[in-house]
């Protein structure tokens, strides 16, 4: 089935930026759910931060006590209990660390889950007009960003608090007078924080974006490698990657390089608090208002007090490229799904085929407008008409990948919008024109149409797509295993397959959409004679530009520019020497010819 992408959607739209706190505040209540274990690295980042802070206040203790007054006994013991504390010290930061991986790797495992699974509830309007790329690049780029930050940066930004809080209660207990001259330094660091905060935020945005973009176009690229050099259209190709990495290249640099100003800036007010408090703290010492040792404790106390914050600067751009990541994967899970109404399962049908003055459209360009058209049960109807006339967007409306904008589409008395969509498609077989295989055995590809079928169905479906043969020439059979897409078989080899899927499914109602437009006569020859068997008491759907089937069909609608303006049997079109008489004799002719 065509994919239908609107020119206006081809480009990726630049979303507005939001605001990182409700991110960050939904990524915690990920993290939440495993309280015992936050919890747990709650308490050892708890102990190491206390522990980080006793370790200054015992060596200024030990310069007033012991080595001023020359204690060598005191010095050793206080000397065995710093070495017992940096050792716990050590000990829980390892405990806090191991933790941490294991939950972050808990979140991302069912953030990932939730994403595939919402990937596969959302309608096919959503993916019509997003690169397949992009959405690849949010399940693999953003969300790894976002574990390598939950393995890391959490932690530090818990700890972080702690030891900003630890060290401002024993700077005021130690001196009042020098805490005030310490925090002298804050409104720099603010000011300059808020300056380079507000344009990273930005520019990591926007290298989430280009990244995704790149992504997508490399996809598309890699995908349709065969048209590019049929095409010669390499240097084409080049130059646009070129210009998608220089544009990821540029935002990528500029968020870097921004960034980069953070670290630097924490180093200068490193040294300009330590400065201070040495130059305060002496004329402190010499008026005896301070002692030498809390002067060593407070320039202990003044670089952790800046290295929470140096930590955080040089974990800054992991933190924002994740609070971006996490953004693009929370803009797919707040989707809305493929809406079903609370109608009921639909049952056993006959397989009749109403539309009633059904008109849709894309976005704001009419596709088709006051369709009307009746197949009974059993019959093959045909829908011929140039490209663009809306024949596959009937074929969308009929399997409900899209609902229509207005009129009704009948299967026997039922309205298709009160039934559910899956009961819907299983009532539908489908060979389109690019049949899709997955990776895996050829039996796995054909049990698709029907999972409980056994092995032996599998072969009789097989048999009756005239597949069989050209299976049991492998040198696996029907254990061969396929690459992406069928790579390492023959176009009309896929098509057979696909129709043994569809075999094997039983439908009621068949849709083949230019089911062998791209295939050669020989293999033509086999696929119509399964198609027939397919076809053959099931209300089939024909789109086509051959005759071979158009012309046995029941009746044969012609479109043009979405509106159906001849209808009748082959012949009684041909008679009329209207607009389907025209097209026979510019496109069919030749075909057959």
């Amino acid at each position: 089935m065509a994919k239908h992408r609107p020119q206006q959607l081809q480009q990726t739209t630049r979303t507005q930026i939001k605001k990182p706190w409700p991110t960050i505040k939904r990524l915690w209540r990920y993290l939440s759910v495993r309280k015992a274990s936050i919890y747990l690295v709650l308490l050892a980042v708890l102990v190491s931060s206390l522990l980080t802070l006793l370790g200054p206040y015992y060596l200024g203790y030990a310069v007033d006590h012991y080595l001023i007054e020359a204690d060598q006994a005191g010095l050793f013991r206080l000397l065995l209990l710093l070495a017992v504390i940096y050792l716990l010290t050590s000990v829980a930061l390892w405990l806090q660390n191991f933790i941490m991986i294991k939950i972050a790797q808990q979140t991302i495992f069912s953030m990932r889950n939730q994403l595939f699974s919402k990937l596969h509830q959302l309608s096919i309007r959503f993916f019509d007009e997003r690169q397949d790329g992009d959405m690849m690049s949010r399940l693999t780029n953003d969300l790894e960003n976002v574990s390598q930050t939950l393995n890391s940066s959490v932690i530090q930004v818990f700890s972080s608090g702690l030891t900003l809080i630890g060290t401002i209660i024993l700077m005021l207990y130690l001196s009042p007078l020098l805490t005030v001259i310490t925090l002298m330094i804050l409104p720099i660091l603010y000011f300059g924080m808020n300056w380079i905060t507000k344009r990273t935020r930005l520019l990591f945005k926007e290298q989430q974006k280009h990244l995704g973009e790149l992504n997508g176009f490399i996809e598309e690229t890699i995908s349709g490698q065969s048209v590019v050099k049929i095409f010669s259209q390499e240097e084409t190709v080049l130059r646009t990657f070129a210009q998608k990495n220089h544009a990821l290249r540029e935002a990528g640099y500029l968020a870097q390089a921004y960034s980069g100003f953070i670290p630097k800036l924490m180093n200068m007010l490193n040294n300009l608090g330590f400065a201070i408090i040495a130059f305060s703290g002496g004329i402190l010492a010499i008026y005896q208002l301070v002692s030498i040792g809390i002067i060593v404790t407070f320039t202990q106390y003044s670089r952790q007090f800046t290295r929470p914050l140096n930590d955080l600067a040089n974990q800054f751009n992991t933190l924002l490229s994740a609070v971006a990541g996490a953004e693009r994967v929370f803009e797919i899970l707040d989707q809305p799904i493929e809406q079903e109404q609370a109608g009921q399962p639909l049952g056993s049908i006959k397989g009749d085929i109403t539309f009633n003055q059904v008109s849709f459209s894309y976005q704001d360009s009419q596709t088709i407008s006051n369709i009307s058209f009746y197949a009974k049960a059993g019959q093959t109807i045909a829908l011929v008409g140039p490209t663009g006339a809306g024949k596959t967007t009937i074929i969308n409306l009929l399997s409900r990948f899209y609902d229509p904008d207005q009129g009704t589409i009948m299967i026997d008395s039922h309205d298709i919008t009160n039934v559910s969509r899956a009961s819907l498609r299983t009532k539908m077989g489908f060979v389109l024109q690019d049949p899709f295989l997955f990776s895996g055995s050829i039996k796995a590809n054909i049990r698709y149409g029907r999972l409980e079928a056994t092995d032996q169905d599998i072969v009789e479906a097989a048999k009756q797509a005239n597949a069989d043969r050209f299976i049991s020439a492998l040198p696996q059979g029907y254990d061969t295993e396929l690459s992406a897409d069928g790579n390492g078989i023959s176009q009309g080899q896929k098509q057979l397959l696909s129709i043994a899927r569809a075999i094997l499914a039983n439908p009621d109602i068949l849709i083949l959409d230019e089911a062998t437009s791209s295939i050669d006569t020989v293999t033509e020859i086999k696929i119509q004679s399964a198609l027939h068997r397919l076809m053959d008491g099931r209300t089939s759907v024909v789109i086509a530009h051959r005759l071979n089937t158009i012309q046995q069909a029941d009746h044969i609608f012609v479109l043009n520019e979405g509106a159906i303006i001849e209808d009748g049997t082959h012949e009684e079109l041909l008679s009329q020497h209207g607009f389907y008489y025209e097209l026979y004799n510019e496109h069919f002719e030749e075909r057959i010819g």
